[in-house]
């Protein structure tokens, strides 16, 4: 019992999810803002006020910790991805732009994100097969949002709603860390645009060949 005392109205278990987040919310301020070279055990846990054993109690290493951080922001942009969308007009257009201004947005308001995404994405081999993968569950979170929004039949193939999807999301990785990085002369509202327009053009082209 004594594992899982509650102090304060706080149980063990949230307290370790508490220290976990703090952790991981150190290590968004030290690699948005110094560099990888920066993130230490010393300076993660002083960044989150917290003993070095509570380090080793949620990870085992830099990686862990880059992995933890990165499915965090992953999962922050797959939220904001959904809500944009489920919250526009029914309309093929409306639904594009504000999923991908959401998207972009969660990169962008809090520009350490992006750096981290930047940085995490070519640190190890390990994290770049998790990038990988990453990438691979959005186009197939795009791909489902599609065929619901279309009223595409299961049975019809969907080869090509799997390439396009992948296409579309794989293209918008790199066209995205190619504008963070200073190399497109493109506002912001410049590049949610084109995109939109460029996911509106795949899509709206897949529906009508399916349904010939």
């Amino acid at each position: 019992m004594t594992g899982q005392r509650t102090y304060g109205g706080v149980s063990a278990d949230e307290r370790r999810t508490q220290r976990r987040a703090a952790l991981i919310g150190a290590a968004l301020d030290i690699l948005g803002t110094q560099g990888l070279d920066k993130l230490t055990v010393s300076a993660l846990c002083t960044g989150a006020g917290l003993n070095e054993r509570y380090y080793y109690e949620n990870f085992d290493g830099r990686d862990a910790v880059l992995s933890a951080l990165f499915d965090t922001i992953a999962e922050e942009l797959a939220a904001a991805l959904i809500a944009g969308l489920h919250a526009a007009p029914d309309d093929t257009r409306a639904k594009a732009h504000a999923a991908i201004t959401a998207g972009i947005g969660v990169l962008t308001d809090d520009p350490r994100k992006a750096r981290v995404a930047l940085a995490v994405s070519t640190a190890t081999p390990e994290l770049r097969t998790r990038t990988t993968h990453t990438i691979k569950a959005f186009a197939n979170l795009v791909a489902a949002e599609g065929i619901d929004f279309y009223g595409i039949a299961e049975a019809e193939p969907d080869a090509l709603i799997g390439f396009r999807a992948n296409y579309l999301v794989g293209g918008l990785v790199h066209t995205l860390s190619a504008w963070l990085q200073g190399d497109l002369p493109m506002t912001r509202e410049d590049l949610v645009d084109a995109t939109t327009d460029i996911f509106v053009l795949l899509g709206e082209d897949l529906a009508r060949g399916l349904r010939r």
